[in-house]
C-alpha cells in the first residue's frame, strides 16, 4: 500500500482520505519552510504524526477526546514555550482495564534556535492557546476492541507536546520570552495523573511517537520509579530511534540540530548519568547511546527507512542544495541504485544501534523495512486487515505479546524491497 501526501499543493490524500491545507495547524507549520531549517523539520514531523494518523480509513468516526489543562502547573514553572498551561487528553478505562494506564507522549519535532522557538510558541507545539480542544484517539489509543485489542479499555492519555525538547528542557530565555520547561511539564503531568487514579495502576505503559518516542526513552526509568515494584511497567518508543549518522553531503545535520536543542534548552541535567558520565550531552540525546542502559523493559518500533530521517536528517535541503535527492525523498520508487545503497547503509547502522539492546530478553523489537514514520497511532498500520507484518505478525499483536509476556518479540524485517505489506509514505 502507498499512502500519498501532496505537500506543496495544499491537498493531501492519505490512504484515500483528503486533507485540506486549511485544516487547523497545517498552514502555519508548512509555510514555515522558508523561515528556519529547524522549523522545516518540525513542520514535516507534525504533519506525518498528526495528519496521517487522523486520516486513517479504518477509523471514520474516531473517539474525540477533550483537552484538559493542568491547573496549578504554572506555580511549578511547568508551562509551554509561551507560558501557557500544558495539557493532556484522557479517556477513562473500564472493566479489566480500570486500573491500567497508557501514556502517549506527543511528538512534533524540536526547536533548536531562539528564532525557531519564537516561531514555535505561536503554534500548538508551543502554546496551549493553539492546541485543538479535542483530538481523535486512533491506533494504540482507540477505545474499540476490534481496533486495539490489548489496550482498548485502559485509561489512555495523550500528553501534549509544547516545549520543543522532548519533555526534557529546563531553562528560559527572558529576552525572547521563552520558557524551556519540558522536564517540569513531565513532572506536573505525572503528578496530576497520579492524583486522578494512576497511582493505583497495576499495569502501565509509557509510549511516544517520534520526538515523543525519544521522550519515552528518556523518561522510561523515571516512569517506572513512579510505581511500586508490584506494578507492571514497560515503555514503547515508536519512530524515536534517531541516529547520529552522516547526511548525503558528509555532514551531520541532525547532530547539529540536536546540539542546538540541548544547549538552548539546558537539557544536559535531565539526561541519564549512565550516558553523561562518558559521552557529551548531544550524544546523550541520541537514543542509540541510551537504549542499552534503560533498566525498564522497552520496545523499539521503527521503520528501517524512516521517512522523517530520510527527508530531514539524511537528505535535507542544506545537504542537497542541487536537489539530486528530491525525487527519492518524495517517493522511494524513484531512488537510483546508489541512493538505495546509501539507504541500505542507513538501515545497517540502525541494526548496529540496536544490537546490544536486542540481547536483553526483556526488550522487544519491531523493525520493518518500510518508508514510514509513526506506526502506532495510525489505525491502518497499528491494527487493520492489511497492516504491516513481519513473519505474519502485525505491530499491535507484537507489542501486546511483548507487553503481556506472551512471547519474546525480536522482529527484524529483511531489507527493502522484500516487504510487500508496508504502508509506504509517498509525497507529491
Amino acid at each position: 500500500m502507498r499512502v500519498v501526501l501532496t505537500v506543496l499543493g495544499y491537498a493531501f490524500c492519505v490512504a484515500g482520505f483528503v486533507l485540506s491545507g486549511s485544516e487547523p495547524g497545517y498552514f502555519e507549520e508548512f509555510n514555515a519552510r522558508e523561515l528556519d531549517i529547524g522549523k522545516e523539520k518540525q513542520g514535516l514531523l507534525s504533519f506525518l504524526e498528526n495528519h496521517a494518523a487522523a486520516a486513517s480509513p479504518y477509523s471514520p468516526n474516531p473517539l474525540m477526546v477533550p483537552l484538559t489543562l493542568i491547573q496549578g502547573a504554572a506555580s511549578k514553572a511547568a508551562v509551554c514555550l509561551d507560558g501557557t498551561l500544558p495539557g493532556y487528553h484522557l479517556h477513562r478505562g473500564h472493566g479489566s482495564g480500570e486500573n491500567s494506564w497508557l501514556i502517549q507522549l506527543e511528538g512534533g519535532g524540536w526547536c533548536n534556535t531562539r528564532r525557531s522557538c519564537v516561531y514555535r510558541k505561536t503554534t500548538r507545539r508551543g502554546s496551549s492557546n493553539f492546541m485543538e480542544k479535542e483530538i481523535p484517539f486512533t491506533g494504540i489509543l482507540s477505545h474499540k476492541a476490534e481496533e486495539n485489542p490489548d489496550f482498548f479499555n485502559w485509561n489512555r492519555v495523550k500528553l501534549r507536546y509544547c516545549d520543543g525538547a522532548s519533555f526534557s528542557g529546563n531553562g528560559q530565555n527572558e529576552a525572547a520570552q521563552l520558557n524551556f520547561r519540558g522536564q517540569q511539564i513531565w513532572l506536573a503531568a505525572m503528578e496530576d495523573l497520579m492524583s486522578k487514579g494512576m497511582e493505583n495502576a497495576n499495569q502501565a505503559l509509557l509510549s511516544g511517537c517520534s520526538a515523543g518516542g525519544l521522550a519515552s526513552i528518556l523518561h522510561c526509568d523515571k516512569f517506572r520509579d513512579l510505581f511500586p515494584e508490584t506494578t507492571k511497567v514497560k515503555c514503547l518508543s515508536d519512530a524515536g530511534l534517531f541516529l547520529d549518522v552522516l547526511d548525503v553531503s558528509g555532514g551531520r545535520t541532525l547532530r547539529n540540530m540536536f546540539g542546538g536543542v540541548v544547549n538552548l534548552q539546558e537539557v544536559e541535567e535531565n539526561l541519564p548519568n549512565t550516558c553523561i558520565n562518558h559521552l557529551d550531552p548531544t550524544s546523550c540525546f541520541f537514543p542509540q547511546n541510551l537504549i542499552a542502559n534503560v533498566k525498564t523493559p522497552l520496545f523499539i518500533l521503527n521503520a528501517a527507512y524512516d521517512s522523517w530521517q530520510l527527508q530531514a536528517s539524511l537528505a535535507p535541503r542544506s545537504a542537497d542544495p542541487h536537489g539530486h535527492w528530491n525525487d527519492c525523498t518524495l517517493n522511494h520508487v524513484l531512488c537510483n541504485s546508489s541512493q538505495i545503497q546509501f539507504l541500505q547503509d542507513f538501515r545497517n547502522q540502525m541494526l548496529d544501534a540496536i544490537r546490544d539492546f536486542s540481547r536483553s530478553s526483556q526488550n522487544g523489537l519491531f523493525l520493518n523495512s518500510c518508508f514510514a514514520h509513526c506506526q502506532s497511532e495510525r489505525q491502518d498500520t497499528w491494527f487493520a486487515d492489511d497492516s504491516p507484518l513481519i513473519a505474519n505478525k502485525g505491530i499491535a499483536e507484537s507489542v501486546g505479546d511483548w507487553y503481556f509476556d506472551r512471547e519474546d518479540v525480536k522482529a527484524i524485517d529483511c531489507a527493502y524491497p522484500c516487504d510487500n505489506t508496508c504502508h509506504n509514505l509517498v509525497f507529491k
